[in-house]
């Protein structure tokens, strides 16, 4: 009779495991998690005129695997509540040095091209996590490979700890029109990019923060850049949160100012991603809510969110919450655009 009644309990359980997670989600369009049909992660927004391009990467991992991540992802919306998706804009196999892993990247628009920045694993000939780059004419593709080889290597960067330090890269055009690329994992490297979109232009610089794990993103407001990151501090947590960090220059210095999200909901990852966009501040993130409802187990399924980002007079940013709601309510004075 225990048996019986303890495999019926687990019965309902497994029935009821979708029914929590909807509980975890928000119902009206647009509301958290933003893509129910897939598993995403690593949000990455492009503003081009009325649209807000969102890149992801694809998860595709079954029972006890990680990650499986083989093609990226975009969206399209027009008014932050319905979007569009688009197929995929390229595969890892795309980048024939590479070999796995369609990780973290980002899109940015100059000289009339949109480029794209991804991590992936390098072949065997640079052994380690590189950084590709692929261009396009649209902000959905179709997109090839710029280079035909790794615009960085680990092997680039030999003052690192191991081999996947170089991985998820953020790209950012100042006001004087200079491109810079920002890196890391464990160490946050920054370079200037060559007007070529596709070299470096001049050394690379370490500018790790407190705390810093992986996922940078840089932006900038009014005179002020922010440096915004996965964070993990291992005498306190496990799962990664969101930080940053403020400068006067894209060079520097670099001021700590804590931590701005907590960790996303079920998710041991987290990845920020920060835009300007009809008139409000967004920040898009990740966590594992519609995980909670799938019965095959793996641990690295993720799904993205959204939220709007709130600034102080002063020009920190106030911490931002994990809602279902998301970006459905109406923004906050202070997630405006001054």
């Amino acid at each position: 009779m225990k048996l019986r009644s303890g495999l019926m309990l687990g019965a309902l359980a497994l029935l009821a495991a979708p029914l929590l997670a909807q509980d975890r989600m928000g119902t009206a369009p647009g509301s958290n998690p933003l893509f129910r049909d897939r598993f995403t992660a690593d949000p990455a927004p492009l503003v081009v005129g009325d649209t807000l391009y969102l890149y992801t990467g694809h998860d595709v991992a079954q029972r006890d695997e990680m990650f499986n991540m083989q093609e990226w992802l975009v969206w399209s919306t027009k008014d932050m509540k319905t979007w569009t998706p688009h197929p995929a804009i390229m595969n890892v196999k795309d980048f024939k040095w590479a070999k796995k892993d369609a990780w973290a990247a980002q899109t940015i628009e100059k000289n009339g091209k949109f480029w794209f920045y991804a991590a992936v694993e390098h072949d065997d000939t640079h052994p380690g996590k590189a950084i590709a780059v692929a261009v396009a004419d649209t902000p959905t593709g179709p997109f090839k490979d710029a280079k035909g080889s790794a615009l960085i290597t680990n092997q680039m960067t030999p003052k690192g700890t191991h081999s996947w330090e170089d991985i998820d890269p953020t790209v950012f055009t100042d006001d004087d029109g200079s491109t810079y690329i920002a890196w890391g994992n464990r160490q946050a490297y920054i370079a200037k990019l060559k007007p070529n979109m596709i070299e470096l232009d001049g050394p690379i610089t370490e500018i790790t923060p407190p705390h810093f794990e992986e996922g940078p993103w840089l932006h900038k407001r009014g005179k002020m850049y922010y440096l915004t990151y996965a964070s993990l501090d291992r005498s306190k947590h496990r799962d990664e949160r969101i930080s940053y960090s403020t400068a006067p220059s894209i060079k520097g210095p670099w001021t700590y100012r804590g931590e701005l999200a907590d960790s996303g909901k079920y998710s041991f990852t987290i990845h920020p991603g920060i835009a300007a966009f009809r008139g409000n501040w967004y920040i898009f993130m990740h966590n594992a809510t519609l995980a909670i409802g799938d019965l095959n187990g793996s641990i690295g399924r993720r799904t993205v969110t959204a939220e709007y980002l709130r600034y102080n007079p002063d020009g920190t940013l106030k911490k931002v919450p994990h809602t279902a709601a998301g970006v459905t309510v109406p923004a906050p004075a202070d997630a405006k655009v001054r």
